[in-house]
């Protein structure tokens, strides 16, 4: 991690546990927002108008934090208006790195090694993990925002001016139910694979299951329409795909989630191909980057194999393709 804008030791999973041996996810540090007039946004300062080509969105396709704000960036067609860079999926001892693996690109920007690079740039004296999503504005060559539930939101709307959308993932009439069940998936299930694959005590780990599998249960009890809100899709059904779709691939064996599959609830199951039938979403799953990412976190998978896609995920993809 970075101390003080300095690369001071190798990059580990997990960075904070609490004295019941839970797993701490770090909090974002830029949350500034890009708004249409670039008036301030809920947090944060102004000035980050919305402007084509302005602004990079760098991301990760193992990265469910990440992978969701690329498949607002689908869904609200903004490839004109924001251009995107895919790190390399597999961790090293630097944090994400740039290039290396197929569909991974190079720094365009500045010719940097590694995401914290960025960091540094951004503010020389920072101190934590180089995480992404990471929205970066090239007109002013700052650091925009790195929480993802941030820039979900903010591509929703900031662009509708430029790139007029019949997609609305925050409507009005459904935002505080919305906020109400975004909280419970990303507590139970969003960061509750993380809390179960990186628990330091049974206790932690028994604890996070539970949740877990409560969440799948009730997601399964709910979905008596297409999605979590009936027939519109919501940032609700972005946030709960991210993890559906990663379950039985990684979380499931790496991450010790293994008391049942997703292939195991016959609604999830269908949901899932429902939401990789939506246009743009399939082209941001990339099961090689979430297997080669996944399994290079050495404290979990020390030496390094990359075990195959369950046969049913693959088949998954085949037939969702395109």
């Amino acid at each position: 991690m970075l101390v003080d804008g300095k690369w001071m030791e190798n990059w580990q999973p997990v960075q904070k546990a609490d004295e019941k041996g839970r797993f701490v996810r770090q909090i974002s540090s830029f949350r500034n927002w890009i708004t249409p007039d670039g008036r301030p946004g809920p947090t944060g300062m102004g000035g980050f108008e919305a402007e084509p080509g302005r602004y990079r969105l760098y991301v990760a396709l193992i990265c469910p934090w990440a992978s969701r704000t690329l498949i607002a960036h689908k869904l609200k067609g903004l490839d004109t208006m924001i251009d995107v860079t895919v790190v390399n999926p597999s961790l090293t001892d630097q944090g994400w790195r740039f290039g290396g693996f197929a569909g991974a690109d190079e720094d365009p920007l500045f010719g940097a090694r590694y995401m914290h690079e960025l960091y540094t740039r951004a503010d020389p004296e920072f101190t934590g993990r180089a995480t992404v999503p990471v929205l970066w504005d090239t007109k002013r060559n700052v650091l925009v925002n790195n929480e993802s539930a941030d820039i979900l939101r903010m591509l929703d709307t900031a662009f509708e001016h430029l790139v007029p959308s019949d997609t609305r993932l925050y409507p009005a009439a459904h935002a505080a139910d919305i906020d109400a069940l975004n909280s419970r998936i990303y507590d139970l299930l969003n960061n509750g694979v993380y809390k179960a694959g990186f628990a330091t005590s049974q206790a932690a780990y028994d604890e996070a299951m539970e949740g877990i599998f409560a969440m799948l249960g009730e997601l399964e009890d709910r979905l008596t329409g297409d999605y979590l809100f009936g027939d519109a899709l919501t940032e609700s059904d972005i946030r709960a795909f991210v993890t559906l779709i990663r379950f039985d691939a990684a979380y499931h064996g790496l991450f010790k989630t293994n008391r049942r599959a997703i292939r195991d609830y016959p609604r999830l199951s269908s949901y899932l191909q429902r939401m990789l039938r939506v246009p743009g979403i399939r082209e941001t799953v990339d099961m090689e980057h979430i297997l080669h990412g996944y399994y290079s976190i050495k404290a979990l998978n020390p030496h390094g194999i990359v075990p195959q896609a369950p046969e049913h995920i693959r088949d998954l993809l085949a037939t969702t393709h395109g």
